[in-house]
């Protein structure tokens, strides 16, 4: 079966933004263009026996994922972000949900599931109207990861 070079070029998401939503109870956060710290690393684990010279074994040890930081231009869905802040901070408690790749018709590409998430920060740029450039809304979120790792495993006993 051949691919459409037209139609692969279509799903690389040229045109993309990422859009953001909140499980229960459901909020579209709306569109961002910028998404950084969406990444994941496994600290290193060196064991070495004292009987087997330099031999050395490397071992993955502990999921590390960075905080993930969202920016676009102030607008209409500006005004959700800040009920949800204004919800999370009377009440903190950790969501679910997920970012999504979109591309110019808003069907998604990509989705990450993120687990456990929670505000971190939230700022807008300093702007000035004199500038004609937008204001610039940032959040940024902690989480504890968007792999489904976290299914099937045991708890320590």
């Amino acid at each position: 079966m051949s691919v459409n070079p037209l139609n692969a070029m279509a799903m690389v998401g040229m045109s993309h933004r990422y859009t953001v939503r909140l499980d229960g109870p459901t909020l579209n956060m709306g569109a961002w263009y910028k998404v950084t710290g969406l990444s994941v690393s496994w600290q290193q684990i060196e064991h070495r026996v004292g009987e087997y010279g330099n031999r050395v074994w490397l071992y993955p040890g502990t999921t590390k994922y960075e905080p993930i930081t969202l920016s676009r231009a102030v607008g209409a869905d500006s005004q959700a972000v800040q009920t949800w802040l204004a919800q999370t901070s009377k009440n903190p408690q950790p969501q679910s949900g997920a970012i999504q790749l979109v591309d110019f018709s808003g069907n998604p590409i990509v989705t990450w599931h993120l687990n456990e998430f929670f505000p971190i920060a939230w700022s807008i740029e300093s702007f000035d109207a004199a500038g004609g450039k937008p204001a610039i809304e940032t959040l940024k979120l902690a989480h504890t990861g968007f792999l489904a790792d976290h299914l099937n495993s045991q708890s320590p006993a």
